[in-house]
């Protein structure tokens, strides 16, 4: 949630592909294991033709180079878009008023503390250190603001500085975004596509311009699913080996060799850590995928051949992915809170020397006690009638985020006279920032993840079953929350998926190289892409704090919501 409001200012179940292979890409133009080349949705061989090893390999590309190649260049143009006049405006915008000065009382001791009420002047005006001695109490993990902090600590506690890592960030967004939906392709250029829809994209954007948390936590949600799809790979792999191994063409109905190093789920659980030590709502991520990712190890042992016992791997997998995954999240998120345990002056964090005597302090210690006591106050915060009593002019109901019905203001001047501020007249003009997506990005997104739920349940294609599910988890929990203010920008975690989604679309009206209707495809695809384009260029203006005359700001407000 935002601290605004302190201030009132697969393989999923279903569609297993263990048990036919051919169900697996019923609906889609796959790579054969031996085909190395990248023509966006790739012609393959009939998938019945494959050897059970072939089909568990499938998801090897052999163009690492040029993948890396089409990642990096995207990725440094995202940079490169996203730094361009980073220090401005130079006031703390929306709640950069909590987390910049957040990070830089982090920086300075290990705590967030209280600041006066014209810390923000005084901060702007470039004398920071005005905070009191005063410990914060802040409703969010620290991981974010540290991260915030590291910018603070390279240039300073100034508008670059505290916002130098969101644009890092988000332009790793867009690289990890890149690597998911290119490894779900199976194409470099249905992935390169994504990234360049991303990096267009008007809320990633200014999220990425913006010190907030949650251009972070999106980052770290997205490595987080590419490292889940990048096991399920492995995981094949590995069984693959194993048939080689042996000789054989299945397993013949035995459970098959364990399969102990599991490093991209390892590396799972730390990014998902490293989300929720961003925001709480991460865990729904964690919970879907988590519980995905085992029931992907089912579907491999069914098609490896292993039949019924392919459900022992709930078991046999499930426990040690729970370690992995969940434990492992759970220790990466308690690492975070070091600074807040080692010292003495944190929020709260001598209840547990006030209660010895509470179960709490006698079964974790004082310190730890004093740690789960502050994170009841905060569940109490985000759940509590002070929260769910609060209004903001910017509240947006989760159910036209998707389709981008009411957009936050960041900042804004108004009714700026002529002659002032550069305002030439004869009308007032305006400056503002609005954390808007690019118009006909978002519109077309939220169309193809109908399309690619369409896919996933009637054409059994597991790819489109992870944006959906992606999308889902990290939008639909919102609606339990619809009692107190919920604000459009949350949907940055949203975002990257809907724009895997429509890259994986894209790929369909595409098709292989060598059918008749490439060259349409291609035409529908490149008029969709210029269109982004072309509106992202027409908003830029609102989303840079740009000098317009009131009609010219007016005509980018499409929908009177949006005003």
């Amino acid at each position: 949630m935002t601290e605004a409001t302190r201030t009132s200012a697969v393989e999923p179940v279903a569609v297993d592909d263990g048990a036919a292979a051919r169900a697996e890409t019923a609906s889609a133009d796959w790579t054969a294991p031996s085909k190395a080349r990248d023509d966006g949705w790739r012609g393959s061989a009939n998938r019945d033709d494959l050897s059970t090893v072939q089909r568990l390999r499938d998801g090897r590309m052999t163009d690492a180079a040029v993948g890396w190649a089409v990642t990096l260049t995207i990725t440094l143009l995202a940079f490169l878009i996203r730094i361009q006049n980073l220090g401005y405006p130079k006031n703390l915008v929306f709640d950069e008023t909590y987390y910049a000065k957040d990070a830089w009382s982090l920086l300075k001791f290990g705590y967030e503390r209280n600041w006066p009420d014209d810390a923000n002047a005084q901060v702007v005006a470039g004398t920071p250190d005005v905070y009191s001695s005063t410990a914060e109490f802040v409703v969010h993990p620290p991981l974010g603001k540290w991260l915030i902090a590291v910018g603070e600590h390279w240039f300073g506690m100034n508008a670059f500085g505290w916002r130098f890592m969101a644009c890092v960030f988000g332009s790793l967004l867009v690289f990890a975004t890149i690597r998911l939906a290119r490894r779900l392709s199976r194409s470099t250029l249905i992935g390169g596509i994504a990234g360049l829809l991303l990096t267009l994209d008007g809320l990633a954007f200014v999220m990425s311009r913006t010190a907030l948390l949650d251009i972070f936590q999106s980052f770290f949600l997205v490595a987080a699913v590419a490292c889940c799809v990048a096991d399920r790979d492995w995981y094949r792999h590995r069984l693959a080996d194993a048939l080689e191994h042996r000789g054989q063409h299945d397993f013949h109905g035995e459970f098959g060799p364990i399969v102990w190093l599991r490093p991209w789920r390892f590396a799972a659980g730390v990014m998902f850590g490293a989300a929720l030590a961003c925001k709480w709502n991460s865990v729904f991520v964690l919970a879907v995928f988590g519980v995905l990712s085992v029931l992907w190890d089912v579907g491999a042992r069914r098609l490896a051949g292993a039949n019924w016992r392919s459900w022992l791997a709930v078991l046999i997998d499930g426990i040690p992915a729970f370690v992995r995954m969940v434990v492992v999240a759970v220790a990466v998120y308690v690492s975070t809170w070091i600074p807040w345990l080692l010292g003495t002056g944190g929020y709260n964090r001598d209840w547990g020397l006030k209660n010895p005597d509470h179960p709490w302090v006698k079964a974790f210690g004082e310190g730890f006690a004093s740690l789960i006591y502050f994170h009841k106050e905060i569940y109490e915060f985000h759940t509590g009638d002070y929260i769910n009593k609060a209004t903001h002019p910017y509240d947006a109901h989760p159910l036209g985020w998707l389709a981008m019905v009411r957009p936050t203001g960041f900042d804004a001047v108004n009714d700026i006279k002529p002659g002032t501020d550069g305002c030439v007249g004869p009308e007032n003009c305006i400056r503002v920032i609005s954390a808007m997506g690019t118009p006909v990005l978002w519109w077309m997104a939220a169309i193809a993840l109908v399309v690619c739920a369409v896919w996933w349940i009637g054409g059994r294609d597991w790819r489109f079953g992870v944006p959906v599910l992606g999308a889902m988890a990290t939008y639909l929990p919102w609606f339990n929350y619809t009692d107190r203010p919920l604000f459009f920008f949350y949907s940055i975690t949203i975002i990257p998926f809907t724009v895997i989604g429509l890259a994986l679309v894209m790929g369909l009206i595409l098709g292989p190289a060598n059918s008749p209707g490439r060259r349409r495809g291609a035409m529908i695809v490149g008029v969709a892409i210029a269109l982004v384009a072309l509106n992202f260029a027409y908003i830029y203006p609102v989303l840079t704090d740009q000098l317009l005359p009131y009609s010219e700001w007016l005509s980018r407000m499409w929908l009177r919501s949006w005003i």
